[in-house]
């Protein structure tokens, strides 16, 4: 059982730096910089680490942007207000995200701006046959190794990893939590010390401020992957261009 536990772990955080480090931090925020090589190094390892449940960051930077610029209001893509549960939240993401990735809508220029772009490897990573291959992997190594048949019902959230990553947040962290700052939103800190989602907790924190790549602002709201992201940086392989500069703005 030992390593089934490990694996989803591993899968669970993994798959959340991913999405904090490349497709949030960097490409909807440009939190830092990095060159053409490690940016294409990060889109690999997003798909490997996501796997079934992987994403453009292209379309999640437009997707994101949006959500800070309408928080709460009708053309927020995710906002609790808007919806009688998160099944129904979640669902509605999805199809603003493919309406997105497949250029049904108008978008506006703004959310555009500075967006990595690798159509060909997005088109892929996205596509039902590299989702399916991911979920019989996943699937195969519970055949393999668990030793009971309810550690299989792990299963469905390692196929769902990203969304339900974007249910804690997009969610429970707009419902529940405090909000240390006044914002023209609902964005809460979810917990006190983000020990489950490597900073991203700090919702409200991220609402104020949200080109700082640091998302904890008092003593104790340490943030994981802004530490991570400095020893990135210590071996020159990102640039960081707020640190520990808390400046509101959109993105």
């Amino acid at each position: 059982m030992e390593i089934i536990i490990i694996f989803f772990i591993a899968h669970w955080y993994l798959s959340l730096f991913s999405q904090s480090f490349l497709q949030h931090r960097y490409a909807a925020h440009g939190s830092f910089t990095m060159n053409k090589f490690w940016e294409r190094f990060f889109y690999v390892f997003a798909y490997i680490t996501q796997g079934s449940s992987y994403m453009s960051a292209n379309t999640y930077g437009i997707l994101h942007r949006a959500h800070h610029a309408y928080a709460d209001t009708e053309k927020d893509p995710h906002s609790p207000k808007n919806y009688s549960n998160f099944f129904s939240m979640m669902w509605q993401t999805r199809k603003a995200f493919d309406d997105v990735s497949e250029k049904r809508v108008e978008i506006e220029e703004r959310f555009t701006k500075n967006l990595p772009d690798w159509r060909g490897f997005d088109k892929w990573g996205e596509s039902m046959p590299s989702r399916v291959l991911f979920s019989l992997l996943y699937i195969g190594f519970y055949i393999l190794f668990a030793p009971y048949w309810w550690l299989f019902l792990l299963v469905p959230f390692q196929i769902l990893m990203g969304p339900v990553h974007g249910t804690i947040i997009n969610w429970f962290a707009h419902k529940y939590g405090k909000q240390s700052f006044e914002v023209n939103n609902t964005s809460r800190n979810f917990m006190p010390v983000d020990f489950l989602m490597l900073g991203e907790d700090y919702h409200n924190n991220h609402h104020k401020y949200p080109t700082s790549a640091n998302f904890g602002v008092k003593w104790y709201e340490i943030d994981p992957l802004y530490y991570i992201m400095l020893g990135l940086e210590s071996l020159h392989i990102i640039k960081i261009r707020h640190k520990g500069k808390y400046i509101p703005g959109e993105y």
